[in-house]
């Protein structure tokens, strides 16, 4: 049994376990710790157990693995049982924001998966709480490709940030004189919505199909990594998260 620690209430956590484990090549249980609300999706979540805290008389797990933050928000992996191998999927933090959650006592991991660049503060204390820091390019499981015509936007929420990323696919419209049928994917129709803009609740969403002329996102770490090889029709509005760089991830990609 593989154990999974995915803090967070976003859907990003979730997305990227599914490419890890794929990745991998992990099979077998999967008991995953997440509050999110997405985890009751079972397009999301299907064939895991999910739960909202880890059960102290649970069975041994085979596995650990720690999404994110090596230290969980509220110390989760602290819990994990001592000889238990214990994995670490690293990807960008607003490192100065999220050292304060920090235990006096690490984490430590058997290894740790550096998904993309870290800041430097961020990668050294890595270093000293890993038994070998490697990265890892991600695949997600195969899935079918959204076969819509025009512009697509893809956001999984809040609707106030959904609703900023369709007022910039029409500002870029305007701006090129062009009005190309757009279609938002999110897992629920946002009120306010243009009625010209069509809505589809799909999920995954990280294959553009052919007639795709333009993807716009916001700058999380599933959309920046899933859409890379579309950059040249990507285009990204980054939000501002408490303990992720979504604007160093976009300057990064644009460059």
């Amino acid at each position: 049994m593989i154990v999974c620690y995915a803090a967070g209430d976003g859907l990003g956590h979730l997305t990227r376990l599914r490419a890890v484990l794929h990745t991998l090549r992990r099979e077998g249980p999967v008991t995953v710790v997440t509050g999110s609300r997405f985890a009751a999706d079972p397009r999301v979540a299907g064939g895991w157990q999910v739960v909202e805290s880890a059960d102290p008389a649970a069975p041994r797990p085979d596995e650990v693995i720690v999404d994110a933050f090596p230290a969980g928000l509220r110390g989760e992996p602290a819990r994990i049982p001592p000889g238990v191998p214990t994995t670490h999927l690293a990807r960008l933090l607003r490192w100065d924001a999220y050292r304060p959650l920090l235990p006096a006592e690490p984490v430590r991991f058997d290894r740790t998966y550096v998904l993309e660049e870290l800041d430097p503060a961020h990668r050294a204390y890595l270093d000293a709480v890993s038994g070998e820091v490697v990265p890892l390019a991600l695949t997600d499981p195969p899935s079918d490709p959204v076969d819509v015509r025009g512009w697509l936007i893809v956001h999984s929420g809040p609707d106030a940030e959904t609703l900023q990323l369709v007022a910039y696919a029409r500002d870029m419209a305007a701006a090129e004189r062009v009005r190309p049928p757009m279609t938002l994917v999110s897992p629920a129709r946002p009120d306010g919505l243009p009625a010209d803009v069509a809505h589809l609740d799909l999920y995954p969403a990280g294959v553009p199909g052919p007639d795709v002329e333009r993807i716009v996102t916001a700058a999380g770490f599933n959309a920046v990594r899933q859409f890379a090889p579309w950059r040249d029709r990507h285009r990204m509005m980054p939000f501002p998260r408490s303990l992720d760089d979504q604007f160093t991830r976009a300057a990064r990609a644009r460059a």
